[in-house]
């Protein structure tokens, strides 16, 4: 066969070989399993993710992304030999890695109360800011050390109210360092959160860390594990629902979400809206203004994830006219309203319509600069829409591309 009619699956596998690499060692390079890479390989799986182009480019060291591609229109797609850069990766690295196994007897430990309150604070300035990944990120190391001690040092209840605190610590350093922390970070971090959930035997705690664990599991494709975790922490908040605090049952609910979107992601179109339609149902339960403080769970996220759903199942009509009728407003996140606004933005290429995608985009932008800087959904579009956006529009997207750091030459 002609190199130019191969697959962007045997495209790869042929440079694969050829460097002889194994699969599991590309596979390892891109924080994937090998089963994954045979299936992009055979073409069971399509690979339609730019920011796992880029990942396996830069694992095959080639330095433009239409050797995988085959894509000669357009641009040239410089691949940048490296993984996502962010300025507070470093201390929060530091923090996480570097944690001190004695007790500490210079200083008092933080007070458990104090402590989740910090943690709340930070997750509301997660939800709030336009560059969250900034502003949080500096908080993080010294959030961490303070847990960790306090963990350490308390006993009896104290200890257990400071665990929880800590699991709500580390579940947010997993979304503040997703997809820019080296995956042996994201592991850790995810274990950690789980872990001091359960030693707190804190049921709520448990299934939140157990969100945090599934999206870590779904965003380095191992779908039937994240489903299996959010699935399994269901079941243990399950059986108090009926008399359980409103944020058991709002983290009930986000586990439905997290279900459905990982079901859309495999192309399960009955699961999917079957587990929407628990959180759906579980929104309807809770008071009209009910808002989760982590998960942002409540009525205008179930109505956000209804697009999503729609989108990752590619229909596009349906997503778009959903959106038509949300007032993003309503979300008390911008990280959320932005990340409505990508796959509203997803649904018009879906459709072929750019200028319209192009424009959506640059609202997400303006809302949460980070959040489109830092997903690759958001990348993904923002590379589509800089290859392909009409002659008159070429230069805004080149003027977003550039800020958020997709074109870097």
């Amino acid at each position: 066969m002609d190199h130019d009619e191969l697959s962007t699956g045997e495209r790869i596998r042929a440079l694969r070989e050829s460097r002889g690499m194994t699969r599991p060692q590309l596979a390892q390079l891109c924080g994937r399993g090998p089963v994954w890479l045979k299936k992009i390989e055979s073409g069971e799986r399509e690979l339609d993710s730019y920011a796992l182009l880029l990942q396996l480019a830069a694992a095959l060291q080639v330095a433009d992304l239409s050797v995988l591609t085959g894509t000669t229109e357009g641009p040239a797609q410089p691949v940048p030999l490296g993984r996502l850069t962010h300025p507070g990766m470093p201390e929060v690295w530091a923090a996480v890695m570097n944690r001190t196994l004695s007790r500490s007897r210079a200083s008092a430990p933080p007070d458990a109360a104090l402590l989740q309150g910090r943690a709340d604070q930070s997750w509301r300035l997660w939800h709030k800011s336009k560059y969250n990944r900034s502003e949080v990120g500096a908080l993080l190391p010294e959030l961490i050390r303070d847990g960790e001690a306090a963990a350490r040092a308390l006993d009896g209840e104290q200890r257990r109210a400071a665990l929880v605190a800590l699991s709500d610590i580390y579940r947010l350093t997993g979304q503040a360092t997703a997809y820019i922390a080296p995956a042996e970070l994201a592991w850790v971090v995810a274990d950690r959160a789980l872990a001091a959930a359960q030693d707190a035997d804190q049921p709520a705690a448990i299934a939140a860390a157990a969100w945090n664990m599934g999206n870590i599991l779904r965003e380095t494709s191992y779908p039937e594990e994240a489903l299996r975790v959010v699935t399994e922490a269901a079941d243990l908040i399950r059986p108090h629902l009926d008399t359980a605090p409103d944020d058991w049952r709002g983290i009930y609910g986000a586990l439905q979400l997290h279900a459905a979107v990982t079901e859309a992601r495999e192309g399960h179109e009955g699961a999917a809206w079957r587990y929407w339609d628990k959180g759906d149902q579980i929104a309807k339960s809770l008071p009209a203004n009910y808002v989760h403080s982590s998960t942002v769970f409540g009525r205008a996220n179930v109505d956000f994830h209804e697009v999503s759903v729609a989108t990752d199942l590619r229909k596009a009509a349906k997503a778009l006219g959903l959106a038509d009728d949300i007032d993003p407003d309503i979300m008390p996140s911008r990280e959320r309203q932005a990340r409505l606004w990508v796959e509203v933005a997803r649904g018009h290429l879906q459709r072929g319509d750019n200028t319209a995608a192009l424009y959506v985009m640059q609202r997400a932008y303006k809302i949460g600069a980070e959040t489109v800087s830092y997903t690759p959904s958001a990348r993904q579009a923002v590379a589509e829409l800089w290859r392909s956006a009409p002659r008159a529009m070429r230069e805004d997207a080149a003027t977003l591309a550039t800020a958020t750091g997709v074109l870097t030459g």
